[in-house]
Parts: structure tokens; sequence; C-alpha cells
């Protein structure tokens, strides 16, 4: 069982991270490099194993992972197109059908090159596939954790119901993406006020949050609340802020709100679409938002480019340290290159 020690002290680390705060991208790193370790573990074990045991140990370590790429290939390039037939050819649009194709250009260069007895192609292509494999790491940490992260319940009173804005239609109308994180928060607030009338606690205020485009006819907080109102809220459960443009003065902003009508000892929940919430949640961390964020729920077919989208601005959040690794393989590959 020696095989699986670091694997074991990974996952305490990453128990502990995540017991100090949810809301931090080492704990994706951890998590990935726990299940890496345990996988080595498992290989140590092949030799001491039956051999229908062994097999099958060798195909959940090394074969599912290489058909899972090849399926994970074929459903991005299928997303892709779907993505360009529903939400037309915009770049942001581009990113599954992009990363899908990226994975068969990869397999079909390492073919081609396999058996061209060079050296430094060799070498050039095997710092590809370092840099390919880095990034690749990275991505299934988010997603996994993300995943695990998207599993947050609001388990305790608070005080704030904080949902995120993004966007109008034709300036003044919900899109159905907000509508998604304003049913989600209107639900959060009626559960929680239930458990008040049970337990005599607070009805927790609906914060939403979100400033006016220069092509907007009204702020999103105030399209926001009138669609909460239209739903049944009331209009004094109903705070705004309306100052915000981005994700970061979304929460910086309503922290200011909650923190001049609460005190510095509110307790909020923050509502935006589940493939943001991890992000949003490591942004609320930096805001200094005391509390979790959770996710409502994304129409199927937009959930794969909106994920990558969200790991693109995780990857470069990091960029020191994710440039300086990648900086290391390439300079790695160009000496290996010159060197054979």
């Amino acid at each position: 069982m020696i095989a699986f020690a670091p694997a074991a002290v990974l996952l305490l680390l990453f128990l502990v991270s995540m017991w100090k705060d949810r809301r931090r991208f080492r704990n994706a790193v951890l998590l990935g490099l726990t299940l890496i370790w345990a996988s080595i573990g498992v290989l140590f074990l092949i030799p001491s194993l039956p051999p229908v045991a062994a097999i099958a140990a060798v195909a959940l370590v090394l074969l599912v992972p290489a058909l899972g790429t090849l399926v994970l290939g074929v459903f991005l390039v299928r997303n892709g197109i779907t993505m360009l037939r529903k939400e037309g050819r915009r770049p942001a649009n581009l990113l599954s059908l992009a990363a899908g194709l990226g994975i068969f250009g990869l397999i079909a260069l390492i073919a081609y090159t396999g058996d061209r007895g060079s050296p430094a192609m060799d070498a050039a292509v095997g710092g590809l596939v370092l840099l390919v494999g880095y990034v690749s790491f990275l991505f299934a940490c988010f997603l996994a954790y993300a995943f695990l992260y998207g599993r947050t319940h609001v388990r305790s009173e608070v005080d704030y119901v904080v949902v995120l804005g993004s966007g109008l239609i034709g300036g003044e109308r919900v899109p159905p993406l907000l509508a998604s994180r304003l049913e989600k928060g209107r639900r959060i607030q009626a559960a929680q006020a239930t458990q008040a009338a049970r337990g005599g606690g607070r009805v927790p205020l609906l914060l939403v949050s979100g400033g006016q485009g220069p092509d907007e006819k009204l702020s999103e907080a105030r399209a926001m609340a009138d669609w909460l109102i239209e739903q049944g809220v009331a209009p004094e459960l109903i705070r705004l802020e309306d100052r915000s443009r981005t994700t970061d003065e979304n929460l910086a902003f309503s922290r200011a709100v909650m923190e001049e009508e609460a005190g510095p000892d509110y307790r909020c929940v923050v509502v935006t679409n589940n493939f943001h919430a991890f992000r949003a949640a490591m942004t609320a961390r930096k805001a200094g938002v005391n509390g979790q964020v959770v996710g409502s729920p994304t129409a199927r077919y937009f959930w794969p480019s909106a994920t990558i989208r969200e790991f693109v601005a995780v990857f470069w959040e990091h960029r020191l340290v994710n440039l300086v690794v990648c900086g290391a393989i390439v300079v790695a590959t160009g000496v290996a290159a010159l060197v054979a």
C-alpha cells in the first residue's frame, strides 16, 4: 500500500485546503494530483493482482483515458457545430469546435511524425505534447473540481441572495440565461423564507447586481428587479446594485451594499450559471465576499464552450505561473531539438 502514500498525502492536503476555503484553484490542482498518484498506485499493484483484475486496472488507468480522449474530440466537434448553428459564428462560439479539432490534429501530427526518424521533429512534437498535456491537466482539474464545487448547497441562513447580471435582450429584457439565475435566486429566497417562518429567522434580501451598458435602456439590476416583481417577489425584499460592468465589480460593489446595510458580519450566497460558479467563487474570494456561489441550470449545448471560456479566463488569471511553466517547456524543447 506504500504506492498509495503520495495519493493519501495529497488527498489530506486537498481536504484541508478545501476545508479552509472551497473557493481556491489550488483545490482543483490538488484533486487532480491526488487522482494521478492514485492511478500510479493502481499500476504498481498490477503484478500482484489476479489476471482479470490486472486487465481491468490497466483498462481503467490507460485504456479508458485514451478512448475518452477520442470520445471527447467527437463530442466537442459535434457541440461546436451545434453552437455555430444556434448561436452564430462569434469567436466565443468556436471554442468547443476548435478544441475538438485540436485533439484530432494533435493525434494526426503524432502519427505522422512517429516514423519519420527525425530527432529534432520528435523533440518538437514531444514539447508540443508536454504543453498540451500541461494545459489539459489543468483543464481536467478545473472541470472535476468545478463539478464538485457545483454540488454546493445553501445549508444555513443567509442575509442576502446575490444574483449576478449577464446582459439584456434589446437593452431592456431579461434573457433566458439571466432568467435562470433569477429563478434560482428566487427559489433560494423562498426556501429561506419558509425556514424563517418556522424558526423565527430573517427572510433574506435579493440583491440584483448589474449596471447599464452603453447599448442598454436601463440597468441590468432594474430589469432583474422588475422580472422578480413580476414573479411575485415583494419589492421591499429586493435591493439593487446598478453600477457594475464586470463580475469583479458585481461582487465588489455588492459587498459594499451588504456591508453598509447589514455590517461586516453579513452572510450571503451568490447565484450565477453553473458553468460560471467556480470562477465566480474565486472572484468572490478575492473581493472579500462572505459567501459561497451556487449555479443555475444552463442549456446543455451551451455548457461546453462556456466552460472552456471560463477555463481560459482562469488560466490567464494565473498567467505568471502558467507562462513560466509553458516557457520552461518551450526552452527545454528547443534545447532538446538542438542537441538532437
